[in-house]
């Protein structure tokens, strides 16, 4: 009797392993055929976000808007683009303000490839479609003691490029990357496409652009020892009074990855587990 129980036992452990094994294959495969699929809904914006990546524009080879380090000063931004305002201030004839769809939608659009060369010596080039800088400031009536344009991050970052070098350049505030509505980690609602300049100017999670007649003005990095000009064709460190470059030191980038294999590696770590589990529950019934 007692060994017809134990049969029973094992047969009843056996099929509850298989019912679990095969509830977390049905998880998997479903995540695996949908990468949209992310542990925290709160970063998906369906309505916004299109459904195709170009990786390629006009035989030019692009980056994915996932060859990225994660390397801000706060972690990755999320604006509701229904509260969010774009303040353009500082020494102009009328502030403006102006919602996420007024930005969009009452400015005309450029598009154009160019690479961003990151300090940690990453790069990516993508297909940036955004605003002109100089559109936007226009309507404030740009007062003639205006030399430097400052741009204000949401999470606090800030950094600032000539008022020339903004103008002459075409510089613009991007809203797409490589056909695709940036993404929170990505820097939206925008980022600011600082061509010829390091990864440190391209500012994201932009919330106000300051027209300022200080030339000197230093943001985040800029205090902490990097070259205010930022220019690819010189070294990110500042030059000191001495002549000698500031040591600069910043900790490296994190790797990142796409939030859709978070599952599938929890559901390989759940298989384990189990696996070790009906290994530990028949060595203790032997």
């Amino acid at each position: 009797m007692t060994y017809v129980i134990f049969i029973g036992a094992c047969v009843l452990q056996k099929k509850r392993f298989f019912i679990e094994l095969l509830l977390i294959g049905l998880i998997t495969s479903i995540a695996l055929t949908n990468p949209r699929i992310t542990i925290f809904a709160q970063t998906l914006e369906p309505e916004r976000l299109e459904t195709v990546e170009i990786r390629e524009y006009e035989g030019k080879d692009l980056s994915s808007i996932d060859d990225f380090f994660e390397n801000s000063i706060n972690g990755p931004q999320y604006i509701d683009a229904e509260n969010y305002i774009l303040t353009i201030t500082g020494r102009v004839n009328n502030e403006l303000q102006l919602t996420y769809d007024e930005t969009i939608n009452d400015y005309q659009h450029y598009a154009k490839v160019v690479t961003l060369n990151c300090v940690e010596g990453w790069s990516v080039t993508l297909f940036w479609e955004g605003i002109l800088v100089k559109d936007l400031i226009a309507d404030t009536g740009v007062d003639p003691s205006a030399t430097t344009v400052i741009f204000y991050a949401y999470d606090g970052y800030s950094t600032s490029l000539p008022l020339d070098y903004v103008i002459d350049n075409n510089i613009m505030i991007a809203y797409k990357m490589n056909n695709v509505t940036l993404p929170p980690e990505r820097g939206y609602p925008f980022q600011l496409v600082a061509e010829s300049k390091w990864g440190y100017k391209w500012i994201k999670w932009i919330t106000a652009i300051e027209l300022s007649d200080n030339p000197d003005y230093r943001g985040y990095w800029e205090l902490r020892g990097f070259s205010n000009d930022g220019d690819l064709s010189q070294s990110p460190s500042a030059t000191g009074e001495s002549g000698g470059e500031t040591v600069i030191t910043i900790p490296p980038g994190i790797p990142e990855f796409p939030s859709w294999t978070i599952l599938p590696l929890f559901a390989a770590a759940a298989v384990i587990a189990l696996i070790s589990r009906r290994w530990l529950s028949q060595k203790k019934l032997l």
